[in-house]
């Protein structure tokens, strides 16, 4: 028997980020293509780590290199709309963390969509995995989902 998701409400979720939707998001369909939609997972989890000043692009010692994700869909997005994502962490890790996020149509009370990805944190240089550092497990906290 298979498990079809369905989607979540914003209180599953612990932190919104405002995303706008841009001419070019949409598809030949009249919607959001698909592959728009991981691109806004990147954009509202790493411009939270930014904001939070724990993930600095150019010169910190410590990466996340995504090693899994998914995405589910419930209900198109289009421009010109506005769209908040939803952010929680599903597990924090020695090296690596599980993002969940979840694509709301503004004011909307269910996500559109929702899915995860699995960063692992990695020295810039050597590629290997490191502890997380303690602004980042600092700024995560904030963010982690209720058992």
């Amino acid at each position: 028997m298979s498990h079809r998701p369905t989607p979540e409400p914003r209180g599953a979720y612990r932190v919104f980020r405002p995303i706008q939707t841009r001419w070019a998001d949409n598809d030949a369909y009249g919607h959001v293509n698909n592959v728009v939609y991981y691109a806004w997972f990147d954009t509202a989890v790493n411009g939270y780590l930014i904001d939070a000043g724990a993930l600095d692009i150019h010169a910190g010692a410590t990466i996340g290199l995504v090693i899994e994700t998914r995405c589910n869909y419930f209900a198109p997005l289009a421009f010109p709309q506005a769209v908040e994502a939803g952010l929680r962490v599903a597990h924090l890790g020695r090296s690596s963390v599980r993002y969940e996020v979840g694509l709301f149509a503004q004011g909307a009370p269910e996500a559109a969509a929702a899915g995860h990805f699995v960063h692992v944190y990695v020295d810039r240089l050597t590629r290997r995995p490191v502890p997380l550092p303690e602004a980042l497990s600092a700024a995560l906290q904030p963010l982690l989902a209720a058992a």
